[in-house]
């Protein structure tokens, strides 16, 4: 055995272990419940911009990108655009006519300035309008055309009802090989009070629209592998893998 294939075994028993260990899983819900109520996901940046994700997540997303190398990046929810960010500069790292698309109902001027003065903005293309509409997704469809590879996170509204609408509408962009990732599936583990002004919560969330989501759609799987290895996520039976084309 090589000392890379060593490496990676030491690492799969790792994660192995971490999965196993019910007092570490109710550890790191207990911490993560903790931290939501502290805003931390709202510390960090990436390459400047506020990107609002927990660093676990980050390094997820760095990897299936990385591993994956897509052409094109469909993120649904915009908000101050870090993780356009983060996407343009793996995309840039890859080389290529690589491109990420940013949708939002509502891109707020400044973000807009900041993140078309970046210096990834020639990676990333914005959208302002519902990520459901028949103009915005058409929009996508004809640029994912033109692409081998689409990637897609969707990040927008919680809802049941709007999360169901985005994995009907953007899933068949996705091929095998590739990735559907579904942000914040955490809402449903959170306790009920967490979110008193919001209109989705338990019962009505990512998380909710995924299940429902999985029983129809045999193309995806959830990657518990990947959970497991980071241990503390927003993105909970959210990171879907794709088996099968279209």
């Amino acid at each position: 055995m090589s000392a890379a294939d060593e490496f990676a075994e030491e690492k799969r028993a790792s994660m192995e272990r971490m999965a196993a260990d019910a007092s570490f899983r109710e550890t790191s819900r207990k911490w993560f419940n903790e931290s939501a109520r502290l805003r931390y996901s709202y510390n960090f940046t990436w390459l400047g911009r506020p990107i609002i994700q927990y660093p676990q997540d980050i390094v997820a997303l760095q990897e299936i990108i990385w591993a994956t190398k897509p052409d094109l990046i469909v993120e649904t929810g915009v908000a101050h655009g870090g993780s356009l960010v983060l996407s343009a500069s793996l995309l840039e790292l890859l080389g290529g006519e690589r491109t990420v698309v940013g949708i939002d109902i509502d891109i707020r001027e400044h973000n807009r300035a900041a993140i078309e003065s970046h210096p990834l903005a020639h990676r990333i293309t914005l959208v302002e309008g519902s990520s459901t509409s028949a103009a915005v997704v058409d929009k996508v469809r004809a640029l994912a055309l033109t692409r081998k590879r689409t990637l897609v996170i969707l990040d927008s509204n919680h809802t049941h009802e709007h999360v169901q609408a985005e994995l009907d509408l953007y899933s068949p962009l996705v091929p095998a090989g590739s990735y559907l990732i579904v942000m914040d599936t955490v809402i449903e583990d959170l306790p009920e009070e967490s979110f008193p002004d919001r209109p989705w919560g338990r019962g009505n969330n990512p998380k909710t629209a995924v299940r429902e989501f999985l029983a129809r759609n045999r193309r995806f799987v959830v990657d518990t592998g990947l959970e497991s290895k980071i241990a503390v996520t927003v993105a909970p039976s959210g990171y879907l893998r794709c088996i099968e084309d279209p």
